[in-house]
């Protein structure tokens, strides 16, 4: 520990390089897990350590990067965890043997499947793959890669337990910042007081952008810094992944990274040890350069990331039953029936009009067009429903902050259903984000910043949903999932249709910890064979067998009188409980759900005609 430490204190240490680019240029398919291979082909790895300790690395990471317990469980490696990190530091230390240099244990961010851990979880997964890798003999950690500055807090606190080492890389984004717009002074100090010895950045937008990343990193504080830029952005070239930086290039600015006060350097993705034997050359017998450092002051937290959608169509909550109506958007390019039919909506009371995203991924209009034409239209608000399957990241950010140009101003999060459901055999799913993280991108987006930290003004300002299903065996799960999206910025909630009162009244009291309006579902039946087909085949929808014994084998009118005669049972009883209602207009019909938001503004009139306030509820869940 104190021969790492003194010597990056004093000493100019060399990184090695990419592992992911090298191994794939060795034939390893992109599609393999990398980490794997030290169970199953342990010399290939030992044999590419060795490159890079023959160009002259000094410090030399483990294949560990991916290898934690939210990465492996997705391709059903979880028992694997610690043996692929232990046998990962045995590797890279067997190839070291005899030689004078580090070895360090590589880890990196969770991936997508942190949005399902609880931080609980989440720190417990990094402390499994730290302890692992310090079982099997490295010398200090690398903890890199990481836009999340919060998780890199989780994933130091685990490192640190094991007594040794720790290096924090950072990747920023153009302009220094991380994803959350925080800016690389910030990030820095943060990180060093969470106990990081080592503190620099690793990929993000290129050598020259890591260069001013560092140099604003050097001014702020004193500790060793760290430097492994990429080889620059990859062109995609006949089949292949191509990085145009040369040795040269990435030499010459990894010079100027050690002038700037780096003391350890190395490379990133596209880096090869002939990129890592350059650097070698060119910064032998050089030491970090002086920096002077300043203090720095940053705005707090609350003053930074004030939130900033406005209330909406929730600003009569409290006060009035709130009710929002989803409608279809059609199949064509006729909105004749979606306009009369959300004028009668507002007529008849409804707070706001909910147009779904390509439900059950059949396609229809896009409902963020539609969405701004009705609010123009019709003069009421719109809930436009944004799924993750069918854009990419980028696509999302274009599209949500065309959507605040439009005039849109409440969005609800929601995964979506795969396109396997659907219609169109051509299509495929996306899921570059799930729910919980589309909600993050939207709260970005509020305080004026894309998924990269980069600032796009003075935000989109939307008020942010998110779904909750009370129709499963263990609603705590769910509950947990609702605190996750509330945490990342949801303000309000709509739920999966309800048709049992004993299920609203366990979500209230489940949910009475939460600050957010939850407004439960109601879809009224039409049908017989209606209600056998949403309990039997679609995702969420339970109903309960009384109900379905109630409308089994009527049709035509008496099955829509029936089905409204259930809705209203339970608005009667949710009343006196609840803020709102989520209306959901079956097949289109919207003198259906007409006919109850003028039930609910009816009832809501006798109850204070009464004396009566008809949505008090524990002043805690503001439900």
């Amino acid at each position: 520990m104190k021969s790492f430490l003194d010597r990056v204190r004093h000493t100019v240490l060399v990184g090695d390089g990419a592992v992911g680019t090298m191994l794939y240029a060795k034939g390893v398919a992109l599609e393999a897990n990398f980490e794997h291979l030290n169970l199953v082909r342990s010399s290939l790895v030992e044999e590419l350590h060795r490159e890079y300790l023959d160009a002259g690395a000094q410090v030399i990471e483990t294949n560990t990067f991916g290898a934690n317990l939210a990465k492996l469980s997705a391709i059903g490696l979880a028992s694997k965890v610690a043996e692929i990190n232990r046998q990962g530091a045995i590797i890279a230390r067997r190839a070291t043997a005899g030689r004078d240099v580090f070895v360090a244990g590589s880890i990196g961010p969770l991936g997508r499947g942190k949005a399902d851990l609880s931080v609980e979880e989440a720190l417990a997964a990094f402390r499994e793959q730290a302890a692992a890798l310090a079982d099997g003999g490295v010398d200090l950690f690398i903890l890199e890669t990481f836009n999340d500055l919060e998780e890199l807090e989780w994933a130091l606190e685990g490192a640190k337990e094991t007594g040794l080492p720790v290096v924090c890389n950072l990747a920023f984004g153009e302009g220094a910042r991380l994803a959350g717009g925080i800016e690389a002074e910030e990030a820095a100090l943060r990180v060093v007081r969470a106990g990081a010895d080592v503190v620099g950045a690793n990929c993000g937008a290129g050598p020259l952008e890591l260069l001013k990343t560092l140099k604003r990193i050097a001014a702020v504080t004193e500790v060793p810094l760290a430097a492994y830029p990429n080889s620059g952005f990859p062109e995609y070239f006949e089949g292949r992944y191509i990085y145009r930086a040369t040795p040269e290039y990435l030499s010459g600015m990894a010079a100027e990274m050690v002038e700037a006060g780096a003391a350890l350097v190395g490379g990133c993705c596209g880096t090869t040890p002939a990129h890592v034997r350059a650097i070698a050359a060119r910064v032998a017998g050089l030491a970090p350069g002086e920096r002077r450092v300043a203090t720095v002051t940053f705005p707090s937290a609350d003053a930074r990331r004030e939130r900033g959608g406005g209330e909406g169509f929730l600003s009569g909550w409290g006060s009035r039953a709130v009710v929002t109506v989803e409608l279809d958007p059609p199949k064509g390019l006729d909105c004749t029936k979606i306009l009369e039919g959300s004028r009668t909506l507002k007529e008849a009371g409804a707070d706001a009009i909910n147009l779904a995203e390509n439900p059950l991924a059949r396609v229809r209009m896009g409902n963020l067009a539609l969405a701004a034409l009705v609010r123009r239209e019709v003069g009421i608000e719109t809930i436009a429903h944004v799924t993750c399957r069918d854009r990419n990241l980028l696509g999302l950010q274009s599209d949500l902050m065309g959507a605040s140009l439009l005039g849109i101003s409440s969005i609800l999060a929601v995964t979506g259903d795969p396109a396997t459901l659907g219609e169109d055999a051509g299509a495929s799913s996306v899921f570059d984000l799930n729910s919980f993280t589309l909600i993050k991108l939207l709260s970005d987006l509020n305080h004026g910043v894309n998924a990269l930290g980069n600032p796009i003004g003075k935000g989109t300002g939307f008020t942010i949903g998110a779904a909750f299903n009370p129709n499963v065996q263990k609603m705590e799960v769910q509950v947990q999932r609702l605190e996750k999206k509330v945490a990342n910025g949801a303000v309000f909630a709509q739920t999966q249709p309800i048709y049992q009162i004993s299920r609203l009244y366990e979500m209230l009291d489940r949910t009475s910890h939460l600050s957010v309006p939850i407004l439960p579902g109601v879809l009224p039946l039409v049908s017989g064979r209606n209600a056998e087909f949403l309990h039997n085949e679609v995702p969420g929808i339970t109903i309960p067998e009384e109900i379905r014994r109630r409308m089994a084998g009527l049709t035509g009118d008496k099955g829509v009188r029936e089905g409204l005669a259930i809705a209203k049972e339970l608005i009667e009883e949710a009343l006196q409980h609840v803020g709102g209602f989520y209306l959901i207009a079956p097949f289109g019909k919207c003198d259906v759900v007409a006919e109850l938001v003028r039930f609910i503004r009816e009832r809501e009139a006798d109850a204070k005609a009464a004396g009566r306030i008809h949505n008090r509820a524990p002043e805690s869940s503001m439900l």
